[in-house]
């Protein structure tokens, strides 16, 4: 398809779902697809994508996973597995479908985890780094406790009111990250396996309040990636580029133009 800039919907894997991009198409330019959070959409990104794609020049997609936004719903409860059906059945499709050509992901919490799932179970030249903000690839007790605590805010306070300005089936986004997360099932989910497949530089950015993971999580990326690895702390918590946009930027954005480089036109010339 020929994506030009601007707002739309794309049909993958048979739903309709909401996307923007921002700058070049994936025709003229690398791209950064950018994964959401558990809770996320292209609105809640805010201009944190607009600032990243004037600073590196490249084009910048976001979307929304079915289930969030303006995108189309699924039923629930989710399967316990759904990151890695979003990262295996899913984002090859999307990428597909947008003429992803080259570029990065940058995720967010799930959008972390899945963008692990898909690079280290699909070897793809397309994909030259990964930017993992607040990423996950465990459970822990810290994250869980936090989860419960949305629950009981989305039930008794305003997090459902806060959450409907973004999603138009918000109890379908809420309850399929909140319900599969607390399954007791879910207890065992870990993909630090995925790490070692990594076969492309990883950026991975934490906050050192980060109410849903410890550093841990950092800790694990170190000890089982083999391939380069850089780690940044920011002094926020569990969304470093809303609550530090100005540092997160510069850290994500010096990263993407390291890999980059001078590659942005030779590669995209017909």
């Amino acid at each position: 398809m020929s994506l030009a800039a601007g707002e739309g919907f794309l049909r993958v894997a048979g739903r309709r779902l909401e996307y923007r991009m921002i700058g070049p198409p994936p025709s003229a330019a690398p791209t950064v697809v950018m994964l959401h959070e558990g809770l996320g959409c292209v609105g809640l990104w805010g201009d944190f994508p607009d600032h990243l794609q004037a600073a590196t020049g490249a084009g910048v997609f976001i979307y929304s996973r079915a289930g969030y936004g303006q995108s189309d719903p699924v039923a629930l409860p989710r399967p316990l597995d759904y990151m890695r059906t979003e990262a295996v059945d899913i984002l090859p499709k999307l990428l597909d479908a947008i003429g992803f050509r080259r570029g990065l992901l940058i995720g967010h919490s799930d959008g972390a985890s899945i963008a692990t799932i898909y690079a280290g179970s699909i070897q793809d030249h397309r994909i030259r780094g990964l930017v993992l903000i607040a990423p996950h690839f465990f459970v822990e007790d810290i994250g869980l406790s936090a989860i419960a605590q949305a629950r009981e805010l989305y039930a008794h306070g305003d997090l459902r009111q806060r959450l409907a300005r973004w999603h138009d089936n918000v109890d379908v986004a809420f309850r399929g990250w909140n319900d599969a997360w607390l399954d007791p099932q879910f207890r065992s989910w870990d993909i630090t396996d995925a790490l070692a497949y990594i076969r492309v530089p990883m950026l991975a950015l934490q906050g050192t309040g980060d109410q849903y993971g410890t550093m841990r999580q950092i800790e694990v990326a170190r000890e089982e990636c083999y391939c380069p690895l850089e780690i940044a702390l920011v002094e926020a918590r569990h969304a470093p580029h809303k609550e530090e946009p100005a540092q997160t930027l510069t850290i994500v954005s010096g990263f993407v133009n390291r890999l980059l480089g001078g590659h942005r036109e030779a590669e995209f010339q017909e």
